[in-house]
């Protein structure tokens, strides 16, 4: 072809989870028999409550346009929903409804990322953070997450990465890939130090705030008064309820920016569908012991999971907070974290996930997943320890 797409194009990065699914799919088409470690997704179905919301919007005619933001009840059912969990109250107004999380932070760093400027981002972090940055022309400067502290960012460290070229800082507690929960003692000495940046503005990526074990609690940006003006929050419906494929998502946005994103969503995608918008609200407003099941079987087989690797020559594993992963350390394996993430899926069947595929910082450890049955996950460690 004698096409020259925009330079922007090629900065753009991707999700090395997909790319590994589409090989383990691959590879399942021949025959071969997969157990996928890798694909952040987790295996329950959606309740039933939430199935049948959608289905009797469907037959009830919602079938047209809503408006950009989300239909009004979905927009104060969250705003509902964030006052009873996280303690804070919300104007309706502020909230942006839109498919799936990716698009809170696709929004807010296109916002504020272009040449000369600079967004710090978690790494290892999940992977569209770098790329998106890139794709805008900013710099993308690396919050480094390390295992001796739990994967916890230090608000020491992150302040002293701010310059006056910094326009944007993204968080996210519980993390992809790490599990890692952020302490709040660490939140408040960071917010208290963006006093000093009032240029800089937060997007917090809270999707897995409801996934948190060992008696933790959530710490939500939200919380924070004096930084709320210039805050973004990220959450959705997909890791919660099981609905990774509904693509649902919402975003609390600052007065200031909300016209912004209503802009950018009628340009990007008019609007989210009604029928899953309906469905958003069955999941909040309705019963939510199948959330607490969900959690409870993630927290089994994060026990089994940690176990595992720990009794697995050459890796170690440290306890995740909160998500559904764990970020394996594998330097003791003397394999590099891409070709030990390839040799398991070619030559065992176990899809797994490249530290590096989450940032520089991630090498030396590999992303499992363990939104699978504890059954599959004994069988795959099994797979593994014989490999090694």
């Amino acid at each position: 072809m004698m096409v020259e797409m925009a330079a922007a194009i090629s900065r753009l990065g991707t999700e090395s989870a997909f790319e590994v699914l589409a090989r383990a799919k691959a590879l399942e088409e021949k025959g071969r028999d997969i157990i996928n470690l890798g694909i952040g997704q987790p295996d329950f179905k959606t309740p039933p409550h939430i199935v049948e919301a959608a289905i009797k919007a469907l037959r009830d005619g919602h079938h047209g346009y809503t408006p950009a933001g989300g239909i009004p009840e979905l927009r104060r059912a969250v705003a509902a929903d964030i006052a009873a969990r996280r303690g804070v109250e919300v104007d309706p107004a502020l909230i942006m409804i839109v498919p799936g999380g990716k698009v809170t932070m696709f929004f807010a760093i296109l916002m504020f990322g272009e040449k000369g400027k600079e967004i710090i981002y978690p790494n290892p972090g999940f992977p569209i953070y770098e790329s998106v940055i890139n794709f805008t022309g900013a710099k993308a400067v690396p919050m480094p997450l390390y295992e001796k502290s739990g994967y916890s960012f230090s608000a020491e460290e992150v302040l002293g990465l701010i310059t006056p070229r910094t326009r944007l800082i993204i968080l996210n507690s519980p993390a992809n890939p790490t599990g890692g929960v952020v302490p709040k003692a660490e939140i408040d000495r960071l917010v208290a130090g963006l006093a000093a940046h009032p240029q800089v503005v937060v997007l917090s990526d809270e999707i897995y705030s409801r996934i948190l074990y060992g008696g933790r609690e959530h710490t939500s940006l939200l919380a924070y008064p004096s930084i709320r003006d210039r805050l973004i929050l990220l959450d959705g419906w997909s890791k919660t309820f099981a609905m990774t494929g509904w693509r649902l998502g919402y975003g609390v946005w600052p007065r200031a920016l909300i016209d912004a994103a209503t802009r950018l969503a009628i340009n990007c995608h008019s609007c989210v569908n009604a029928a899953t918008q309906f469905a958003g609200i069955a999941a909040l407003e309705g019963p939510q012991d199948a959330v607490a099941r969900m959690v409870k079987a993630f927290d089994e087989r994060r026990r089994v999971i940690v176990g595992e690797l720990n009794q697995t020559p050459g890796i170690t594993c440290p306890d995740p907070g909160g998500a559904f992963y764990v970020f394996a350390n594998i330097a003791g394996t003397g394999i590099k974290a891409a070709a030990l993430q390839d040799k398991w899926l070619n030559e065992v069947g176990v899809a797994t996930v490249a530290g590096t595929s989450f940032g520089r910082f991630g090498e030396g450890y590999i992303r499992f997943s363990y939104a699978n049955s504890t059954e599959n996950i004994r069988q795959a460690m099994q797979r593994i320890r014989a490999c090694l």
